[in-house]
């Protein structure tokens, strides 16, 4: 009992940072996973590309709530992915600021009206430049979840195959598995570094004031980085000494043709672009103007 008190009262003076982050690969058994990478890659470039042209509020709407469910069907864990959510959402707050605070007036020239809501003058918020930020905003939540469904249910090593299937050097496909394959060995060296760099008393938990906090993650980022060239090091001398790039073909572990599954997919990815295309005539142009 001595010992689970003295537990729990450690837990509660230095607390440690939570582990479940992860943006590692892992097989949940949907049918995403059964997808093939370079479908889902096509998928995503594609979606969010058409998004970005398209600033037509209610098909950005459409996009995110299609972007959410496909979240949701992945079976991908929030506390997977909450670090990373929510330093996309604070980004997102401050390239919002900015582009608010640098052109105040841009959403009233791309609509051709200007309607205010609160304040006065030049810093006036009107309702066309609130309309053209929450564009921008929706932007932002169409791809970020594509992005993570991406990451986390295509194997690196499939993906690769895939990419030099369609065309791609296998040299850059090969690149793209081991930057992929990196990214959980980052995030598991960062929990470690963080777990020694309190034990030795540096303080980075949300108890601890924001500059404390900001030197402790400097003294996190320094180790990481070192590491981080050491292990790129290491792979390039085995690469080297497999005669990596000697040839101009190779063979892959993991080589799949297009499924009908991935053909599926991607035709129900073509006809969202074409019917995003389609809304630009109909629009006259890039954005959805309700103020006529």
């Amino acid at each position: 009992m001595q010992l689970l008190y003295l537990k729990g009262w450690y837990k509660r003076r230095w607390p440690v940072a939570d582990n479940s982050f992860s943006l590692a690969y892992k097989n949940r058994g949907t049918w995403l996973d059964r997808c093939s990478g370079a479908s889902k890659l096509l998928g995503f470039v594609l979606l969010s590309g058409i998004a970005m042209v398209v600033l037509d509020t209610r098909f950005l709407i459409f996009l995110v709530i299609l972007s959410l469910v496909l979240l949701k069907i992945s079976r991908v864990k929030m506390s997977e992915v909450a670090a990373l959510m929510k330093l996309v959402l604070v980004f997102m707050a401050i390239n919002l600021v900015m582009i608010y605070v640098l052109a105040p007036n841009y959403g009233s020239q791309i609509y051709q009206s200007k309607d205010i809501l609160l304040g006065s003058g030049y810093f006036a918020l009107t309702q066309q430049e609130l309309l053209y930020l929450v564009n921008i905003g929706l932007e932002y939540i169409v791809a970020v979840p594509l992005a993570l469904i991406f990451l986390l249910t295509t194997n690196p090593s499939e993906f690769a195959a895939s990419l030099n299937r369609i065309g791609v050097p296998y040299k850059i496909s090969y690149s793209v598995s081991l930057a992929l394959r990196y990214i959980p060995d980052v995030t598991r060296e960062y929990h470690q570094i963080s777990l020694s760099q309190q034990a030795k008393g540096n303080e980075i938990s949300k108890k601890a004031p924001f500059f404390k906090r900001l030197k402790g993650a400097s003294a996190i980022l320094v180790p990481l980085l070192l590491s981080s060239i050491d292990r790129i090091e290491s792979v390039s001398q085995a690469m080297e000494l497999r005669r990596f790039g000697a040839k101009k073909r190779r063979s892959w572990y993991f080589s799949e043709k297009l499924k009908a599954l991935d053909w599926v997919v991607l035709s129900f990815v073509l006809l969202i672009v074409i019917f995003g295309f389609i809304l630009i005539i109909v629009n006259g142009g890039r954005f959805w103007n309700p103020f006529h």
